[in-house]
């Protein structure tokens, strides 16, 4: 079992930048690929970005590449989305979610979710 726990999340203006956690407890943290997910109301859970295991293998879905960064930290057992330069289309409950080592881009790929956290971008 790995526990998954975002935080991060809030309102930021347009433009402005927001950096989300995800947390991991439980198994080894290094054995797993993060990725970060984003569910806005009416629409389907989509993916943002994922980080392999090691940290050497990183994708962005196009919509946010240029603006966000993924990163890890293993020794801190934590996955950091930083988000810059935030639309109002970025709006949405951001989720983490784990599968062993290589990323994926399924939401069936991965085995263990966080509960989300909001982010909202005001126009």
């Amino acid at each position: 079992q790995v526990q998954l726990a975002e935080s991060g999340g809030g309102l930021v203006q347009t433009g402005g930048s927001q950096r989300l956690s995800c947390a991991a407890s439980g198994r080894t943290f290094s054995n797993y690929a993060i990725g970060w997910f984003r569910q806005a109301p009416g629409k389907e859970r989509e993916f943002v970005a994922a980080i392999n295991w090691s940290g050497a293998n990183i994708d962005y879905a196009d919509s946010v590449k240029g603006r966000f960064t993924i990163a890890r930290d293993n020794a801190k057992n934590t996955v950091y989305l930083q988000m810059n330069s935030l639309k109002p289309e970025d709006t949405a409950t951001y989720y983490c979610a784990a599968k062993p080592y290589n990323l994926g881009y399924r939401i069936d790929e991965y085995i263990y979710w966080g509960q989300g956290t909001q982010v909202t971008v005001s126009s």
